[in-house]
């Protein structure tokens, strides 16, 4: 575990809300957990959302410069352009070691382009993963999937090492002794689905170091029988903006529903902390954001329509990450992997 308090560079002027949101976040961020902030973007804008805010404490944040960024319908590859914007400074604050995180809810696309570029990959990582968390129906169990976004096309191999990352997060930040991870697919024998996911298959069954159980239908992700699922990032996208819509359309239900009449608006008031409890568990702006896996720093690429409370987690996130030493452990075993398979070729 990490002892030093955790630094962490958050991209102020990405998002749909940005500067103040994410400032507002940060500050409470600063306050609230053990870290250390770069808010990156325009100084003078920066300053009047915090002045807006009450200030903030200047010892645990700092402002750094930055010249425009990356909007949302701009090209992924505007990053080469723009090497001053917002996001390409974050990520080298972590290139350069000043920085352990980056945090960003500006264009996602932008920010995997900029991590690849300025941090690179982790060796034995072929392609990044976004890993995105989400609620199950077992009360305090998580499910992480992946990747959700940044790879459309995927080769069986992506997918065997996206199980392999899933697999030590769940295990040293969502604290599952055991995970069991799944592959997700239209059935549950092993022959469904198609060419993709019948050659996965077979990879995920035979490396011992992924605790593999099987296939996952849609029905199961959120059952809480699986604590991993992997699947390529155009079916992984599809999935989670489709639970986040369920998620709002649930909030907006109870808002309008349960208040209608006096007898509503009585059982409202008493079961206001179990509606509280219910918002956390479905509200995709409690997780605050998803990490980027397979490069070399942790990246947390929150909604770009987050406010300050998706901010606030969305570090919290990342400071998770740093803490439980996720980007180490993945780092050692595959250096582990590599060599016993080497030695493998060279006994055989």
């Amino acid at each position: 575990m990490g002892l030093k308090r955790a630094k962490i560079a958050v991209d102020a002027m990405g998002g749909d809300f940005a500067p103040d949101e994410i400032v507002l976040g940060a500050i409470r961020a600063a306050a609230e957990l053990d870290v250390d902030l770069f808010l990156v973007g325009d100084r003078a804008h920066i300053q009047s959302s915090i002045n807006k805010h009450g200030g903030v404490n200047t010892s645990r944040v700092e402002i750094v410069p930055a010249e425009g960024v990356i909007t949302m319908d701009e090209k992924a590859t505007s990053t080469r352009r723009k090497p001053k914007a917002s996001i390409n400074v974050a990520m080298n604050l972590v290139k350069e070691q000043k920085a352990q995180a980056v945090v960003s809810a500006g264009h996602s696309g932008a920010a995997m382009s900029s991590a690849l570029l300025r941090l690179g990959r982790l060796k034995g990582i072929d392609r990044p993963a976004i890993g995105a968390v989400f609620p199950t129906i077992i009360p305090g169990k998580s499910v992480i999937v992946l990747d959700v976004g940044a790879n459309m096309d995927s080769r069986p191999r992506y997918l065997e090492q996206f199980a392999l990352m899933g697999t030590i997060y769940s295990k040293y930040v969502l604290d599952v002794e055991e995970p069991k991870v799944g592959l997700l697919n239209i059935g549950e024998e092993p022959g469904k689905g198609n060419e993709l996911a019948v050659q996965t298959h077979e990879l995920l069954l035979k490396n011992s170091a992924i605790p593999f159980v099987g296939n996952a239908e849609g029905r199961d992700v959120l059952s809480g029988d699986f604590d991993v699922i992997v699947c390529d990032g155009f079916v992984g996208n599809v999935l989670l903006k489709f639970a986040e819509a369920v998620g709002e359309v649930m909030l907006n239900i109870m808002r309008e529903e349960l208040p209608k009449g006096w007898r509503g608006k009585v059982g409202t008031a008493l079961l206001k902390p179990n509606l509280k409890n219910i918002k956390q568990r479905v509200d995709h702006a409690e997780h605050g954001g998803a990490l980027l896996f397979g490069v070399s720093g942790i990246c947390v690429i929150g909604h770009g329509s987050s406010r300050a409370p998706s901010i606030f987690n969305a570090i919290r996130l990342a400071k998770e990450a740093i803490d439980n030493e996720v980007l180490e452990r993945i780092r050692s075993y595959n250096e582990h992997h590599r060599e016993k398979s080497e030695k493998t070729a060279s006994t055989g």
